[in-house]
């Protein structure tokens, strides 16, 4: 039980807002600021429905798609330009007037496309109407690169781009036979999202409906209330996986920075500390309650509640478990190392084993002393948890939930289950002390680069993952932290930076600690 001048220090720290939470109260505020800047910006899309190719296979629901997707962003306040069935002439002319209207009025753009696609090099193309193929070397003159339009809406600097591509089908030309089935892993330029109806690699069929099922998919979730964009696109993906059995999963990169709505709410406004913690503790309970299921309908219903909440990587973990355990034969996102329009994604590993090990130095970051740093060696794996042979107690994530001196920690995601430059994500958790009770941690993290770390173990080409946040008890404390991660190399991160500040009730704030970790070696199965 929390002793009583904890809880009230807890309390006054949960009521004290800008003070007690600097880092984050300041994110916060920014990110409010900027999707009211959004909200006021005016909205332009650009859709587009191929259907009736000249040369290549009649797709059935482009058009319905396009249509449909029409009517939708109109409702939710876009003005719309439609083209149907555009030839390449038409569909050149359309993408360079509307990456004019984004320059011109820094709209927020919306730019749909659905019909056939191909990659070819890495590069993707869509296809117009009258596209005729014989060759490999007619797919660049007779189609539309998508890097032109992406590099269009680099130059316009307009303040959000939303890029969907319903284009990941089969190879409609099989006389110009292509490296790579369906399109080429991109990521997101700056305040962008790009969507793609399944993974990179893979292809997605036209469907059986009067729509395709990842629009029919789309369609709906667009029209929930108050659903932010990344969440509608996460829904999407849960939706499309589950009715295809992990045929066909929809794909996304991002760097969007600001929350969006195609319906938002009537106010937006911060949240105040106490109806943060009051929904922070009612999604705790339910993921208590659902987090060691072996059935999968309570981890979708988690993820259709909350698909960015504070366990969704956590309970996408899980997911994946019980539906491979079932058979799902899941489509998997095809990295390549040459591929110069990205820096690729991974999936953690958790395939951990007895003996596992992984031993670290420490470095303080004013001084450059060097001391000697942990040691983790897996002594005990279950279903649920890593044991080490330093004291600590992770998650198969990584996370850790119980440390040396006793302390344990609710659910958290520090670590995520998917590795791409731009993801971002939350974390919120309590740490129960024996001696100095309970306090709550919060983070705010994103996956910023990719780039080449060297430690002593060798030289790593590493997920950079930045982390803001604080820790509430008897004084404030504030954290910054980088991770870097080489997912199909080592579980543990390869280096890990930490600065932890703390501002007493009264008196200068302090540095409590500063201190770089590397590993050293490392032993896995």
């Amino acid at each position: 039980m929390m002793q009583p001048g904890r809880r009230r220090a807890l309390q006054a720290g949960l009521a004290a807002g800008s003070f007690f939470l600097p880092l984050p109260y300041a994110l916060v505020r920014a990110q409010v600021d900027g999707a009211l800047k959004l909200l006021k910006a005016p909205k332009v899309a650009l859709v587009v429905g191929n259907s009736k190719y000249k040369d290549a296979p009649e797709l059935k629901n482009a058009v319905n798609d396009a249509k449909a997707m029409t009517e939708a962003l109109k409702a939710s306040g876009f003005a719309v330009t439609a083209h149907i069935d555009a030839g390449r002439d038409a569909l050149i002319r359309a993408i360079r007037e509307y990456v004019h209207a984004m320059e011109q009025r820094k709209c927020v753009g919306l730019f749909y496309f659905a019909g056939h696609g191909v990659q070819l090099e890495w590069r993707n193309y869509m296809l117009p109407i009258d596209a005729v193929i014989d060759r490999v070397d007619d797919v660049a003159k007779q189609s539309v690169d998508v890097a032109r339009l992406m590099e269009g809406l680099t130059k316009a600097a307009n303040p959000m781009n939303i890029i969907i591509l319903d284009a990941c089908r089969e190879n409609p030309f099989p006389q110009a036979k292509q490296a790579a089935k369906g399109l080429s892993q991109m990521d997101a330029p700056t305040h962008t999202i790009l969507a793609y109806a399944t993974s990179p690699g893979n292809v997605a069929s036209d469907g059986d409906g009067v729509n395709g099922l990842y629009t029919e998919n789309l369609l709906r979730e667009m029209k929930v209330p108050e659903a932010k964009i990344e969440d509608v696109f996460k829904r999407v993906r849960l939706g499309v996986r589950r009715k295809t059995n992990g045929a066909q999963i929809p794909w996304e990169s991002t760097s969007l920075e600001d929350d969006f709505w195609f319906l938002p709410p009537a106010e937006l406004e911060k949240l105040s500390d106490q109806e943060k913690e009051r929904l922070f503790r009612q999604e705790l309970a339910l993921w208590e309650k659902v987090q060691h299921s072996k059935d999968p309908a309570p981890l979708v219903d988690y993820l259709s509640r909350h698909p960015s909440g504070q366990y969704s990587e956590l309970a996408q973990l899980q997911l994946d478990r019980i539906l491979a355990a079932q058979g799902e034969k899941r489509v998997e996102v095809l990295n390549a190392a040459e591929n110069p329009f990205t820096k690729g994604s991974a999936r953690a590993d958790t395939a951990w084993r007895t003996g596992d090990s992984y031993a670290y130095r420490a470095l303080d970051l004013y001084t450059k002393v060097e001391s000697k740093g942990p040691t983790h060696t897996v002594t005990e794996i279950t279903d649920r948890e890593v044991v080490y042979s330093s004291g600590f107690v992770s998650d198969l994530l990584g996370n850790f939930v119980r440390l040396p001196d006793g302390r344990r920690l609710t659910p958290n995601q520090v670590y995520p289950s998917e590795f791409a430059v731009g993801k971002h994500w939350t974390t919120r958790f309590i740490t129960t002390s024996p001696t100095h009770g309970e306090f709550q941690t919060e983070f705010r993290i994103r996956i910023t680069a990719k780039e080449r770390v060297v430690v002593p173990a060798g030289t790593f080409d590493a997920f950079r993952v930045e982390y803001v946040g604080n820790a509430l008890g008897e004084m404030a404390i504030t954290i910054t932290r980088t991770n870097w991660f080489a997912p199909d190399k080592v579980r543990l991160p390869v280096a890990v930076e930490i600065l932890r500040r703390a501002r007493p009730p009264r008196g200068l704030e302090k540095v409590i600690e500063s201190r770089r970790l590397e590993l050293v070696s490392f032993k896995q199965g």
